[in-house]
């Protein structure tokens, strides 16, 4: 084996690589909005790397009646110059709208080939999300698209936190994301409205416990899980903290952004440790010149167990725009 055989071509054989994704996932729904969003992406970028994906709102956003003229703006906004990185996603509307399909056949047929992914909301069980995600390939194979679509699915109500590992499953499905208020509303008032914010989002039973079950759901099947958004637009220390926790106490690797200003405190409060990524980077850089083979590293034994720890580690302080030593990003990023 080659010495500069890379990591991803090493360390899953027979094994899906675990989805490397942007730790900020921001929500815009207006042609403004969107536009200021793709402005700040470039902004960002570090070494032409964006640090947050974009998600277009077809649902939420769009005005009602106008659902595909607003489908159709969005995916002008894909096809354009300003979308430079390739980083839109979409949401559509869930599958109990009559307007769903209509939304989809838009943006496949018009962005199909760049849109990043689409968000599926809403669903009440695993079989709602199939249903889509079978639209979602009948389409491509109509409009001749022969690249995976990736798809997100929104866990907001019982009974797609009852399946969330039958979702998890799902063809094409890298993540999940959890959507706090209309899953706290689907409780009918069980639940009180001060766990859609802090600190009662992380302390409420119900509310914690559909968080692991969702990370669980996600991690146990190499996907992604995504957390809810942070009502507070104006005190970044609260949306840091949020994210923090959110990492550190319940195991998500991602989580939404309602207005730019929440950005980049999501963004820091989801890096990893400095001294994990130097620790990465020289582990890796050891275990490459041995071939990928079992490695004594600082008085302790190494072989692809870690290594694959160490690699996803170090690829998600890129997507987070951290510095990554010149050794390490020129054998695995160059």
């Amino acid at each position: 084996m080659s010495k500069a055989q890379h990591p991803s071509s090493v360390l899953y054989a027979g094994n899906r690589p675990f989805p490397q994704l942007a730790a900020c996932e921001h929500f815009a729904g207006s042609e403004k909005m969107l536009r200021k969003a793709l402005q700040i992406q470039t902004e960002l970028a570090v070494n032409a790397q964006p640090v947050f994906d974009i998600s277009a709102d077809c649902e939420d956003g769009a005005p009602a009646g106008r659902e595909r003229e607003h489908a159709e703006m969005i995916a002008g906004l894909i096809l354009s110059d300003e979308n430079r990185y390739g980083r839109i996603g979409v949401r559509i509307h869930d599958v109990r709208h009559p307007v769903w399909r209509d939304e989809l056949e838009t943006l496949i047929a018009r962005a199909g080939q760049r849109v990043a992914y689409i968000v599926l909301p809403k669903a009440e069980m695993a079989d709602d999300v199939l249903t889509q995600i079978a639209a979602l390939d009948e389409l491509r194979s109509r409009h001749g698209i022969a690249r995976d679509i990736p798809v997100h699915v929104l866990i907001e109500t019982p009974g797609a936190l009852h399946q969330a590992w039958d979702i998890a499953r799902l063809p094409h499905v890298e993540v999940l994301d959890f959507g706090l208020m209309d899953f706290v509303s689907s409780y009918h008032g069980a639940i009180p409205a001060s766990a859609m914010r802090s600190p009662g989002q992380f302390e409420h039973v119900l509310v914690a416990r559909a968080k692991c079950e969702i990370a669980s759901a996600a991690l146990g099947n190499g996907i992604v899980p995504s957390h809810n958004v942070t009502t507070e637009i104006r005190d970044a220390s609260v949306v840091r903290e949020d994210a923090r926790r959110a990492r550190q106490e319940f195991g998500f690797l991602r989580m939404w952004s309602i207005h730019p200003s929440q950005i980049l405190p999501i963004v820091e409060a989801m890096r990893p440790d400095f001294a994990e990524v130097s620790e990465a980077a020289g582990l890796l850089s050891a275990a490459q010149n041995a071939d990928w083979g079992p490695i004594q590293w600082e008085g302790k034994l190494h072989d692809r167990a870690s290594y694959r720890y160490y690699w996803e580690l170090l690829q998600r302080a890129r997507a987070t725009g951290m510095d990554i030593p010149d050794d390490a990003h020129m054998r695995f990023f160059s």
